[in-house]
């Protein structure tokens, strides 16, 4: 089984091929945008299922969706975001979306989706799917200043500490502090276990 993930976090890519491949024995393709994604599919597609990130450039909203689901050609085509409501994945489902995927999801339940997904199925997880509202922020978020956010956002992003200083206008000091602060906040114990902690709350 062979999946396409395209998400602009670089360690939230690398971190979900991971866990497919270990969890579920999956092997994977990541790109960053939604161009790169269109041209994996036509230059080395088919792929058992496409997983594109709602909020990833290139997408514009359900246009990169219903875009993606005319180059597969009937191959499953599946929506993840850790902040899309549940209007957002109805319509994804509507349009042919093979399921909507909350990042929220632990690595088996994501291991467990994909395989369900690319035999043909749909997928979205019971407890959004039955939710009147949107869900509240999640939690690790209300845990964080908006600073130590920022910081754990260029670690997601696989930033190094002189490249989170440059882009939020602090000394690396600075930097190491917040990380350091939001490692024990969090229970993260290096920068890889950090963003895979961020990405299954869901905060990015």
């Amino acid at each position: 089984m062979r999946v396409l993930i395209a998400d602009d976090h670089d360690l939230v890519r690398e971190t979900l091929a991971a866990f497919l491949l270990q969890v579920g024995g999956i092997t994977s393709v990541g790109v960053r945008d939604f161009a790169s994604a269109a041209q994996m599919i036509r230059d080395d597609g088919p792929f058992d299922l496409v997983l594109l990130d709602f909020s990833m450039p290139g997408m514009n909203g359900l246009n990169g969706l219903r875009a993606a689901l005319e180059l597969t050609a009937g191959k499953p085509v599946a929506l993840m975001s850790g902040v899309a409501s549940r209007t957002i994945a109805d319509a994804a489902l509507e349009m042919g979306a093979a399921g909507f995927l909350p990042k929220t999801l632990s690595a088996k339940s994501l291991a467990n989706a994909v395989r369900f997904m690319a035999m043909g199925e749909k997928y979205a997880p019971v407890d959004f799917a039955t939710s009147l509202e949107p869900a509240p922020p999640p939690l690790m978020a209300k845990m964080l200043t908006m600073r130590e956010l920022q910081v754990l956002e260029g670690l997601c992003q696989g930033k190094s500490n002189k490249e989170i200083a440059r882009d939020l206008d602090l000394t690396e000091p600075t930097v190491k502090l917040h990380i350091k602060t939001l490692y024990r906040k969090i229970g993260a114990a290096n920068r890889t276990q950090a963003a895979m902690l961020a990405k299954e709350a869901g905060v990015f």
